[in-house]
């Protein structure tokens, strides 16, 4: 007995020992900890975690949170969280700071503007407790009917690109991690989720990936988002060649790939193709692992390949540091950066001198000048605690607004979002739906002129995720609205007053119908939770308008290159339409089931010059209260890198910020084909006294100047003489210079992502 009582004792102490031998992770020993786990540990980790009421996921969960990956604690692995927020952090109860969109970043051509709200979204996402935030979102705007336009950034992957870059760096250097999206080719939301994005190998690597590259190679974001749709017959998730031969072998990007937020599909060739991380996670997947492992479908190498991954993400978030979460971001800071970043994008598009306005009596119309929409729909919206509204600006900036007016509105915007909400009109993932424009009588508008110096009129649009935009009820300009628009004007001109529009729009609407009615018109995108006060800052002139457009305004939407190959007229309870009629699934809907981008490379403004169409307004169109004068532009080659400069001048009475775009026509070499006009650079002056000048730099690798050539997979650089263009609008350059490229360049890549035949 005592024998048996002794062996026992010696069981136990040697089962706690070994218990107290495992191996706890640290950055140093990560494939240690990869032997140490379990099968069924590592089938589950690769996998997100769905039930979140249990310890230790409830204890970390907040209402709203995008994920939560799976923990292991005998190993010392924690849980991860990530949260949704490409425009500031998404939680439903717990208030964070709505910063200005994606398009009104790029639309400031300032990389210090894009790092900025980068770091105010990195201080929120540790002061509540997240480790990685869901973007930025990055895909193209291949159409101005995108719903998530709004959340993205250009029609130009260099612009877009770079200033995915700046924000990407702004919130890593807090500590915290960022997960660009949706890569790649996620370029209309209407049937994401089985929808085949169609293009040739050279659209692909010029457009559609370039930006994700040139984001990779400046600031390698902790994680990338693999997006939902097909790529030429693949899914993006399961395509070796995007993820692992382009992705990791040519652009050199070293962190994880997480799938956007799908159920099971073929997991042995996610795995395979490194979609290490299967978001937001299904036990059918973790099962399905298992399956496979057993089966040999799925090789434990790529498994174990997966794990180490993400264990090499986890040990760089603050939750595996230990950072404490307060629940407490500072929202005042917040609030004040809003403000101040937002003005740096607005685009003034047309001043007839009503612009900047003394401070006198305003009349103000439409309803979003009392209900403005901060920020889009779907995983962008943000539950901040305010809005700012316009009429509330301008009254803080001294202005006397029309209190008649002023109560009409908001009566009306009350009525109007509960009507919307009673009668389930909202219709969105997340947010808030249109409202339509309130029908004002002529007689109420000749009152109000008699009582104001002059009016503002504010149309809204707002859209995002699971749904495209209809090119008939939002991107054309409404009866009621143009109705609005003619009235106003008459009335207002008619007795020597100025009228100003100021659009609160998540992407281009139609404009030539009206844009001679009005005296100025101010593109305010949507500028965040401080968005009447930075309006009012620009219309008062107490900030300089100094962004330029990220993408074109076209005449007329068939104008645009691939209108056709878009469902602009799509309509449906949600976009995800093969979710909505399955019997679709695969079958040959064109623009459903599949689109083609019969465009090819001449998307937005690559098209227009190269054919001298003309527009609305051009891609980097942008006024200014003062004006800028080029001088001294030059571009030489040393080596493998372009180096150019250009200085500006304030010529003006005021102080001013001047973006300029560096342009290159470049020889054909041996294609047959390429666009006027490539934009590969950019940058901002300071702020420019009257009289002040600056030198503006850039420096372009060679390799940025070469054309993809599909039939021998490599970039291609020609040999001969380049035109360098100064200036952001794509249309006028300010300023000229040539350089030589000596001899061509190639550069092999991996031969991947052909289109199917």
């Amino acid at each position: 007995m005592i024998k048996r009582l002794f062996f026992s004792i010696c069981c136990l102490g040697i089962a706690c020992a070994a218990l107290s031998a495992q191996p706890k992770l640290s950055k140093d020993n990560i494939p240690q900890i990869v032997k140490a786990m379990t099968v069924e540990e590592k089938a589950a980790f690769v996998v997100g975690v769905r039930d979140r009421s249990v310890p230790p996921y409830k204890d970390i969960f907040l209402p709203g949170t995008g994920g939560i990956t799976y923990a292991i604690p005998r190993l010392g692995i924690p849980p991860i969280v990530l949260m949704d927020g490409p425009v500031g952090i998404r939680l439903d109860k717990n208030p964070t700071t709505s910063l200005p969109g994606g398009l009104l970043a790029a639309a400031s051509w300032n990389k210090a503007t894009a790092y900025e709200i980068g770091q105010v979204i990195g201080d929120e996402c540790l002061a509540m407790g997240n480790d990685v935030i869901l973007g930025p979102g990055m895909n193209l705007l291949r159409n101005p009917l995108n719903g998530r336009n709004f959340e993205y950034f250009s029609e130009d992957p260099v612009l877009t690109g770079l200033i995915a870059a700046a924000y990407v760096n702004g919130v890593q250097d807090k500590g915290v991690g960022t997960s660009a999206k949706h890569f790649a080719a996620n370029n209309q939301e209407t049937n994401r989720l089985d929808g085949d994005s169609r293009m040739d190998t050279r659209t692909l690597r010029e457009l559609y990936v370039k930006a994700f590259e040139l984001c990779v190679r400046d600031s390698q974001p902790w994680t990338i988002m693999s997006s939902y749709n097909y790529l030429n017959g693949e899914y993006t998730q399961e395509s070796y060649d995007l993820l692992t031969n382009i992705l990791r072998k040519d652009f050199g990007f070293k962190g994880l790939v997480m799938t956007d937020w799908t159920g099971k599909r073929n997991t042995p060739k996610q795995l395979h193709a490194r979609s290490d991380l299967l978001m937001g996670g299904h036990p059918v997947q973790t099962e399905h692992i298992l399956e496979c492992l057993k089966d040999g479908s799925l090789k434990m190498e790529d498994l174990d390949r997966c794990v180490a991954t993400l264990l090499e993400l986890i040990v760089k978030t603050p939750s595996f540091k230990g950072s404490q979460r307060t629940l407490n971001p500072d929202l005042k800071a917040g609030a004040k950066a809003a403000r101040e970043l937002a003005t740096d994008g607005m685009v003034l598009l047309k001043n007839n001198g009503a612009l900047p306005v003394a401070k006198g009596n305003a009349a103000l119309f439409g309803v979003y000048s009392y209900d403005m929409i901060p920020g889009g729909n779907g995983a962008a919206f943000v539950f901040c605690p305010y809005v700012r509204q316009l009429d509330e600006g301008l009254e803080a900036a001294g202005i006397n607004v029309d209190a008649k007016l002023q109560k009409l509105y908001k009566n009306y915007a009350a009525f109007i979002s509960e009507d919307l909400l009673y009668n389930h009109k909202v219709n969105t993932h997340v947010g808030h739906a249109q409202k339509p424009e309130l029908e004002i009588t002529r007689g109420l508008i000749e009152e109000a002129a008699k009582r104001s110096d002059y009016a503002i009129i504010t149309l809204g649009r707002t859209s995002g995720e699971a749904r495209d935009r209809i090119l008939s009820q939002d991107f054309l300009i409404q009866e009621n609205e143009k109705n609005l628009l003619e009235n106003v004007c008459e009335v207002y001109q008619a007795a020597g007053k100025k009228v100003i529009v100021v659009l609160n729009i998540c992407s281009p609407i139609e404009t030539a119908s009206w844009s001679y009615l009005p005296d100025a018109i101010l593109c305010a995108w949507l500028p965040g939770e401080e968005a009447g006060n930075a309006i009012a800052d620009v219309l008062t002139g107490k900030a300089n308008p100094s962004g330029k457009l990220p993408m074109t305004f076209p005449i007329d939407y068939f104008d645009t290159p691939g209108a056709e190959d878009f469902p602009y007229n799509f309509i449906s309870d949600k976009a995800n339409e093969s979710a909505v009629h399955p019997e679709r699934r695969g079958l040959p809907f064109k623009n459903i089931a599949y689109t083609d981008y019969t465009e090819g490379i001449y998307v937005g403004y690559r098209w227009f010059c190269t054919q001298s169409k003309p527009v609305a307004y051009p891609f980097g169109f942008g006024l200014s209260y003062t004006s800028f004068e080029y001088s001294a532009a030059q571009v030489k080659v040393k080596g493998d890198k372009v180096y150019a400069s250009v200085t500006v001048t304030n010529t003006g009475k005021v102080a001013g910020k001047e973006a300029v775009g560096l342009y290159v026509h470049a020889p054909l070499g041996g294609f047959k084909d390429k666009p006027a006009v490539e934009l590969k650079e950019f940058g901002k002056t300071k702020l420019l006294a009257p009289g002040e000048s600056e030198t503006l730099n850039f420096t372009v690798p060679v390799r940025q100047l070469a054309s993809f050539n599909s039939a021998k997979s490599r970039w291609e650089t020609a040999k001969g003489t380049y035109k360098a263009y100064f200036g952001a609008d794509s249309t006028k350059p300010l300023a000229e210079a040539t350089f030589k490229v000596g001899s061509a360049k190639n550069y092999p890549t991996t031969r991947a992502c052909e289109p199917k035949k």
